[in-house]
């Protein structure tokens, strides 16, 4: 709908008197409405299968069905709509049942218009809540959803349909960048417990001595800063889906304690003593070799073997190049969108060298890529608006450039330069850029910082 038309809600009107209709319809006329109305319940229900209502005025004493029944018939077919009662001969037991029944109000006669108005408004407000977050769910759900229509993605998707819908516990493998998330999300969204809460947990981002705390909560005073009194992500995600990402990089003392709620459902808080019972499916994620872990007593066995239960593998984009096309596809239209630009056009000769590189950044580079062309390209996309490292042409190293700096200093910008390519090499993930350089994730922070790299400098 363009956002210079208002929205209305479309109302319904049931009653058989005819004068009543007509009053409604005139009070009603000024609100946010688009009104109907009719005699019976039957025509009702016949014109709600039309096109349903969003608010329903609905008489209880009618010809035929009446409308306690009719209340019922709609909130099993349309639950999102709101009806508001009214009665000529109400009394406390019908307004008590009605409610019970899912009436968002209920109303005698004869009727008060300034009461009439206000719970309408009041239903108008709340329906409009609902379309908001039915629109933000929409948008997450494309966010997330997974793209792809190779064999690989077709039979990964297969695997999150089967696997879903039970209460086993999911370990997701695979390099960083290749989706573990969305494969996450999509166990979740497909589950029984979809319409609780999803809870991310980046056991990498947080540092040690922390992740207990965040995980299980807090009691006040039980360490210096805990002023109050604060929920851990368990409790949060109680009767949905936790989801542990890079779960090999949690402490043993905080895998002791989640392995814990694992075999009992039961937790305390840091610095409690009340036993919490939370009921969490877990799903974790990883792109370590837990087996390599636990066999250097890294990672606990037993707690390896209650998370992966069911084993699902990301492959890497290079293994699956055929998804290429619509995620390049997926991805110019949502950065146009994001960064209000007209769709642009993809000459054939870029998606010929994206096949050809070998993406070891997998999707997360991809995405990076092609936000950068989407927002430094002009109309349309050509391969020149490709970083040189994914065409291939390479610029030799001028050493007149290094004339009049200290050994210091080139040795500074050598290993600056060495150090950025390898952060745009692997999508910017610190963990997997300092195994690769072979220093801990501290040392690697450190020369960032000493060396003044920053994200940007990855455009130039």
């Amino acid at each position: 709908m363009p956002e210079n038309v208002p929205y209305k809600a479309k109302l319904l009107i049931v009653d058989d008197e005819k004068n009543i209709r007509r009053t409604l319809l005139m009070v009603l006329g000024d609100e946010n409405v688009s009104p109907r109305d009719c005699g019976s319940a039957e025509e009702a229900l016949r014109l709600m299968r039309e096109d349903p209502a969003e608010i329903i005025l609905l008489d209880i004493k009618l010809p035929g069905m009446d409308g306690i029944k009719m209340l019922e018939s709609v909130k099993k077919e349309w639950p999102s709509t709101e009806v508001i009662m009214i009665s000529g001969h109400g009394s406390i037991r019908d307004a008590v049942g009605a409610t019970r029944l899912g009436a968002y109000d209920f109303l005698e006669k004869p009727l008060d218009r300034d009461r009439v108005v206000l719970s309408v408004r009041n239903c108008f407000e709340k329906h409009a809540l609902y379309r908001r977050l039915m629109l933000i769910d929409e948008e997450l759900d494309e966010r997330y959803r997974m793209v792809g229509s190779s064999q690989v993605v077709r039979q990964l998707i297969a695997e999150i349909r089967k696997v879903a819908p039970t209460s086993g516990r999911v370990l997701v493998t695979g390099e960083s960048g290749t989706g573990k998330e969305l494969v996450a999300r999509a166990v979740h969204k497909l589950s029984k417990r979809a319409d609780k809460p999803f809870v991310k947990v980046n056991c990498a981002a947080i540092p040690a001595e922390l992740i207990e705390s965040e995980l299980f909560g807090y009691e006040r005073g039980a360490f210096t800063g805990a002023t109050g009194k604060k929920k851990g992500q368990f409790e949060l995600a109680d009767g949905g889906t936790l989801f542990l990402d890079e779960v090999g990089d949690m402490s043993l003392a905080a895998q002791a304690k989640v392995l814990r709620v694992l075999q009992t459902g039961e937790m305390s808080h840091v610095g409690g003593e009340r036993t919490i019972s939370v009921d969490v499916r877990v799903v974790a994620a990883t792109n370590k070799d837990l087996k390599k872990a636990v066999a250097a007593a890294e990672f606990r066995d037993d707690l390896y073997y209650r998370l992966n239960v069911i084993p699902i593998h990301c492959l890497p984009l290079r293994d699956r190049l055929d998804d290429i096309p619509p995620l390049l596809t997926k991805f110019v239209t949502e950065f146009c969108k994001e960064n209000g630009l007209r769709i642009k056009d993809i000459e054939p000769e870029v998606l010929q060298v994206m096949r050809g590189y070998d993406w070891p950044g997998n999707i997360r580079e991809l995405k990076n890529v092609i936000e950068r062309m989407v927002i430094m390209s002009t109309d349309p996309i050509t391969v020149a608006d490709l970083p040189e490292y994914v065409t291939g042409s390479k610029t030799a190293v001028d050493i007149s450039s290094y004339d009049g700096m200290s050994l210091k200093d080139v040795r500074n910008e050598v290993e600056k330069g060495y150090i950025l390519s390898k952060l745009r090499e692997y999508g910017w993930n610190i963990t997997r850029t300092a195994d690769v350089l072979g220093i801990e994730r501290t040392n690697l922070h450190k020369k960032i910082k000493q060396l003044g790299i920053r994200r940007d400098d990855q455009e130039e």
